[in-house]
């Protein structure tokens, strides 16, 4: 199985410091829904690992954030594409849940679901804490320069970590 694990906000679409809310705040990044179709005609399995403190938080339900999803899916099938699982956490930062990202367990949720190791397995995401989350689980941190990214690049990064400039040149390198 061709495996491909990517988070959501600054990765596929628009993020904001003041998180995405509702339907209408999340807007996809150019060429980003393209990528996901084209992986998935290509034979890649896309999932998708976001953390949503929002919910905790109280910004939103969680029928915004499925709604949200069930528009991201339905783009990505416009496009002749298929989404596989999206895992989600909906804790704060400070309730010690093993899922929130830099912690490893939504990736392991994903594994566990394909009965996949992830060893290898690409994780892309732009902050620290989702390279962080690849490495816990031996995963190849990838780090694109949308959202957060030219910010989480000029403070450096793992050695090890791929750096490209968006979904689209990972689509392009991995296709």
């Amino acid at each position: 199985m061709k495996l491909l694990i990517l988070d959501r906000d600054g990765v596929i679409n628009h993020d904001s410091d003041a998180y995405i809310k509702s339907l209408e705040e999340w807007i996809p990044i150019p060429g980003s829904i393209e990528a996901i179709a084209q992986l998935s005609k290509a034979g890649w399995t896309v999932a998708v690992a976001t953390n949503q403190s929002g919910i905790a938080r109280g910004y939103y339900p969680l029928a915004t954030l499925e709604a949200m999803h069930a528009r991201l899916r339905a783009l990505v099938a416009e496009q002749g594409g298929e989404l596989g699982v999206i895992v989600h956490c909906p804790h704060g930062p400070d309730q010690g849940c093993d899922c929130r990202k830099p912690k490893p367990g939504m990736l392991r949720a994903i594994a566990e679901h394909y009965q996949v190791p992830l060893a290898g397995v690409w994780f892309v995401g732009d902050s620290k804490g989702d390279l962080e989350a690849a490495l816990a689980v031996d995963a190849q941190p990838v780090l694109v320069k949308t959202g957060k990214g030219e910010r989480t690049l000029a403070k450096g990064v793992p050695e090890t970590t791929l750096i490209f400039d968006d979904l689209a040149a990972i689509a392009r390198e991995l296709i």
